[in-house]
């Protein structure tokens, strides 16, 4: 079905296309049209962070920014969903156009800037959900004008908002369509807030009877003296896990082609190496205790287990979806499957 819609919805503006994949997405869970999606997804139950997820494929954070579509794309058979980026108040994020498709590389740029429809929007949203199938990310920032050096703030204030409702909460310090967002993963600025954010989760913990797992999720264009700072952090904060990584500023592997030279954070095929040696390098330095998340470039399962070999334990995509459709996802749980069954291959090295 995606194959024959997907040169209708490549015909028009990729944000739109975008809202209209979302709603015909809605229309197709509740007439029951995507069981058989979710029916060709084989079983392979992960324990992590204190929790079993179904499979460890999942959906990363931006295609459904205000959690209203969460039943629907669990419906596809992923073993996760995660939603937001979501702010403590409602925003528009950049002037349109701001989403750009790249083809002939299996790309797509996007400088939407946080767009949603604020927390208490969300909330509502989460609340509503069924939640059958799998497991609920819920991804946090801070809103545009908030200063970095109050960014704690509206991060607290949306973690004690979704802290009840979610599976595990994801900290967004990494989009670069935020303006000086990313200052916020420098070693100090990162230790202050999720020094700041683990307090608050401690705190939470004990006040709704149950610990919910809080992960960081960081940019690919960190020099490896950058990494390796975070690393430490990190590592001495006892993070519950990390998401690596966030969309990329280079363009180095998209030069001359059409739209490459448009601002904002390119993900797709050609963030998958680079995406993916940030992986490794912090596998390798942080304890085991701390799991990963790859994302970034998954476009097969190929590169599903390439980010398993690297040392993730989950994984998540979002333009592979764009360019295969739902059936990206059955295709990775069962390379992830396969790999795992096989014969120990020893440790990916930094």
């Amino acid at each position: 079905m995606y194959s024959l819609a997907r040169p209708f919805l490549f015909g028009l503006d990729a944000e739109r296309a975008h809202g209209l994949g979302l709603k015909a997405l809605d229309l197709a869970y509740s007439t029951g049209a995507t069981a058989a999606l979710a029916s060709r997804c084989p079983p392979l139950p992960t324990r992590v962070l204190g929790l079993t997820f179904p499979n460890p494929v999942g959906l990363a954070a931006g295609l459904d920014k205000n959690g209203a579509h969460i039943d629907a794309l669990l419906s596809l058979g992923f073993g996760f969903v995660e939603v937001g980026t979501v702010t403590p108040r409602p925003q528009p994020g950049n002037p349109k156009p701001r989403m750009f498709r790249l083809p002939a590389a299996q790309a797509v740029i996007n400088r939407l800037g946080f767009n949603n429809d604020g927390v208490d929007a969300l909330v509502r949203n989460v609340e509503r959900a069924r939640r059958k199938g799998g497991l609920l990310g819920i991804n946090i920032g801070k809103n545009k004008d908030t200063a970095n050096e109050d960014a704690a703030g509206d991060y607290l204030y949306c973690l004690e908002r979704v802290y009840p409702l979610a599976d595990y909460v994801t900290v967004n310090i990494s989009s670069p369509n935020t303006a000086g967002l990313r200052e916020l993963q420098e070693e100090q600025a990162l230790r202050r807030l999720v020094g700041t954010l683990r307090e608050a989760q401690e705190r939470l913990a004990a006040q709704h009877g149950k610990r919910v797992p809080v992960l960081v999720k960081i940019a690919p264009d960190l020099s490896d003296n950058d990494i390796d700072a975070a690393a430490r952090v990190l590592s001495d904060l006892a993070v519950d896990g990390v998401i690596a990584t966030n969309t990329t500023v280079d363009r180095s592997r998209v030069l001359g082609l059409p739209h490459a030279e448009e601002a904002g954070g390119l993900s797709g095929a050609p963030l998958m190496d680079q995406a993916t040696f940030v992986l490794r390098r912090l596998r390798a330095r942080l304890p085991e205790s701390i799991p990963l998340v790859g994302v970034g470039g998954i476009l097969s399962g190929a590169d599903a287990v390439a980010k398993m070999a690297a040392g993730a334990t989950l994984v998540q995509c979002y333009t592979g979806l764009v360019y295969r459709g739902p059936e990206l996802v059955a295709e990775c749980v069962e390379a992830m499957r396969r790999r795992k069954e096989a014969p120990s291959r020893g440790t990916a090295d930094a």
